[in-house]
């Protein structure tokens, strides 16, 4: 039997994507992302959506001409189905549905964060997976979530913000001290220079392993504010040490949760996945955390952190061999829990 071929569609958000999948080997990953939000300190619905349509057609034909495969050697379509923005996430959807009706092959919805998760198992995402069970932090600009991963498609979410996201927080930090968007890689960036003990930030004190993130947001801009009017050169003369101490408290509120988790289940395989698994305070901190607590720990390649169609394609993929497909009468929808 010849190996199954699947297109994967991701358009979750702002990145419009496509991938290539032959089994577990990624043959092709394209992405085209949005410039046009940077005007605007945010991604703005309406216009993502508009570009989601003007790009749909040359990424997957880029990801086809990459793999050097022809569309009549496609198995089965991937697409998001959700979570995330339901304009963008309908041009996807759309373009796969009509796509897999064309070609008469079968349609497979795939949840986003269960994406992000299961890219640890793409051939060149780590030397090895993960083990299960594992304990996986799937961090992004939408969502923080502890998840707990018994099998491929039997996880459990033991905990997630009650409010902001860490990738949130980071971008509401950035646009208080005047950097661009998204900021968390700025912050990244702009902290290797800083002293991150510089400033101190409040931290939440929740029960369980949910997070929130609302309260460092305000800490930064009241501490902010206070120092403006002792002097208005307050952040250009602090910038550094803002971003390295800002990127700290929410890398320390993060590893807190999750060793609690890890300690509570007694779990030794541990993951990161989504977008701001790619922060190197975050992975240089899960990699001295793990050397101390004994745990295998696993970071995703890169490309495969923040949104892109691999992680859909990868999923499509395991679903494809179990036979579950979904029909023509799907929908969107921009809440989708794992």
């Amino acid at each position: 039997m010849s190996k199954s071929v699947i297109l994967g569609i991701e358009s979750s958000c702002d990145d419009t994507s496509a991938a290539i999948i032959q089994e577990n080997i990624i043959l092709s990953n394209t992405t085209a992302s949005q410039k046009i939000h940077l005007e605007y300190g945010g991604v703005v619905p309406e216009l993502a959506s508009r570009a989601h349509q003007q790009n749909i057609i040359p990424v997957v034909n880029q990801a086809l001409s990459q793999a050097n495969i022809q569309q009549k050697e496609i198995c089965a379509i991937g697409f998001t189905r959700g979570p995330g923005l339901l304009g963008s996430l309908l041009v996807g959807t759309s373009f796969a549905k009509s796509l897999a009706m064309a070609l008469d092959i079968p349609l497979i919805e795939v949840n986003h964060l269960h994406a992000h998760i299961l890219a640890h198992f793409i051939e060149d995402a780590n030397a090895s997976p993960p083990e299960f069970p594992f304990i996986c932090l799937t961090v992004s600009g939408g969502h923080s979530l502890i998840v707990l991963v018994k099998d491929y498609f039997d996880m459990e979410v033991l905990g997630k913000s009650i409010d902001d996201a860490a990738g949130e927080a980071f971008d509401k930090i950035g646009k208080i001290m005047n950097l661009d968007y998204p900021a968390g890689p700025i912050i990244d960036q702009l902290s290797s220079r800083g002293n991150e003990n510089a400033f101190q930030f409040s931290k939440p004190n929740l029960e369980n392993y949910n997070y929130s993130f609302s309260g460092i947001k305000t800490s930064v801009l009241y501490f902010i504010q206070k120092e403006l009017k002792k002097n208005p050169q307050f952040i250009e003369d602090n910038l550094h040490d803002l971003c390295a101490s800002v990127q700290k408290s929410i890398v320390d509120i993060l590893l807190k949760k999750l060793q609690k988790a890890a300690d509570d289940y007694k779990i030794k395989e541990i993951a990161i996945a989504g977008g701001v698994s790619a922060n190197s305070k975050l992975r240089s901190s899960l990699q001295a955390l793990s050397k101390e607590k004994g745990w295998n720990y696993y970071i995703p390649k890169f490309e495969y952190t923040t949104d892109n169609a691999a992680m859909i394609a990868m999923v499509a993929q395991l679903k494809y061999k179990r036979g579950e497909f979904t029909d023509l009468r799907t929908t969107a929808t921009a809440k989708y829990d794992l």
